[in-house]
């Protein structure tokens, strides 16, 4: 089996080590560095024709293809003649370009959105990695077809859902267990206090489709009713970031326990443990892995009713732990730090241990078995 990952950094590399890993087939992972996504896109499959040819030549004829949605797979296809002739494709969407919000000022460009789709309809069959993900995707689709002026093949719509599925993005979670408060005799960060103030923890990217500014905004209400919290920022931050994170660190300075990227993994994974209370307020998100990595560790989280965060947890938990709209959030958090003892005692962990690699990597097997025999 190959599988192909062109932009292998971050989550994606996350997820490509992770199946390989985990799975019982025997993968091949051929892939480029992390870096430019429109090249990789546009010219990434002549490398990976190479790297086929040079493996193929070793070892073979694969049996099955798995590719990101960084892959041209027509291109791919094309240029990997004969080695690819045959083989079952799956396509396997972290994002789409269609939907993916472009940055503040700039227009987007269909030709990675048709690129994405023209893949798609090379695939034998389609993964995105969660119901919301798909069905955003679908609806979006007919309109960009029609954007063209002839020759659209609208009919090429329910032929692509015809071969969708959903698979979520297996979490690898074991190796944050030993950062556990009281695992190998370790000592949480220090809380003087009976019933110390709530930590509140932001650990998703910042930048400007997550919404920090909202975040923030809730966080300043509670300070201007005197209300007492503690913020953790953490989360990968860039050279250019959306300015709500300076004002967020001059008007709440003195509440702020960690401010910026973690130093390592273990840093990383003690803020998680010695959070209480994780929030999204998401403008665009098509899974949500660092909210399940910090639900994992015992936090409390406060999602919004959108995107894909209601699959993250079972609809038992949708009452307490989705809200639906900006006061709602506020009020909520009010609660939250006028009962701190509640919060830490409620224990989603099973939700995101659901997600582990142990448990998801059988259905991309069951998946790939499926297109093998058929």
């Amino acid at each position: 089996m190959l599988l192909l990952s062109p932009y292998h950094t971050g989550s994606h590399k996350a997820w490509a080590e992770g199946y390989v890993n985990h799975s019982r087939h025997d993968f091949t992972l051929l892939t480029m560095a992390g870096r430019f996504w429109k090249w990789r896109m546009q010219g990434g499959a002549l490398e990976l024709a190479q790297q086929v040819e040079n493996h193929c030549q070793k070892a073979g004829r694969p049996r099955a293809l798995l590719v990101t949605d960084m892959v041209n797979l027509p291109a791919l296809l094309a240029l990997s003649r004969p080695w690819l002739d045959g083989v079952p494709a799956l396509f396997y969407a972290h994002e789409n370009q269609l939907t993916y919000p472009p940055p503040p000022g700039e227009k987007r460009d269909l030709t990675y959105g048709m690129i994405n789709v023209l893949s798609m309809a090379a695939a034998d069959a389609i993964a995105f990695n969660s119901r919301y993900h798909l069905d955003e995707f679908f609806d979006e689709l007919p309109r960009l077809l029609k954007h063209f002026p002839d020759y659209n093949h609208l009919e090429i719509i329910p032929q692509l859902r015809a071969k969708s599925h959903v698979l979520p993005v297996g979490l690898e979670l074991a190796w944050l267990d030993p950062y556990r408060v009281g695992a190998s005799g370790r000592t949480p960060l220090p809380r003087p206090l009976a019933d110390p103030p709530l930590r509140i923890l932001w650990n998703q990217r910042w930048e400007y489709d997550k919404n920090p500014g909202e975040f923030f905004r809730a966080l300043y209400a509670l300070a201007d009713e005197g209300l007492d919290f503690r913020l953790i920022v953490a989360g990968e931050n860039f050279r250019q970031q959306p300015a709500e994170f300076a004002e967020a660190r001059e008007r709440l300075g003195e509440r702020i326990i960690h401010f910026g990227f973690a130093k390592d993994r273990e840093s990383y994974a003690r803020l998680l443990w010695d959070a209480d209370l994780v929030i999204s307020t998401a403008r665009h998100e098509f899974f949500g892995i660092s909210i399940l990595e910090a639900i994992y560790c015992g936090c409390y989280p406060l999602l919004p009713r959108r995107l894909s965060y209601p699959e993250l947890l079972p609809v038992s938990h949708h009452r307490d732990h989705l809200y639906h709209s900006f006061d709602d959030l506020v009020a909520r958090l009010r609660w939250a730090v006028a009962h701190p003892a509640a919060v830490r005692g409620a224990d989603l962990s099973a939700s995101a241990a659901a997600f582990d690699w142990r448990v998801i990597a059988l259905r991309y097997d069951a998946l790939i078995d499926r297109l093998i025999d058929h």
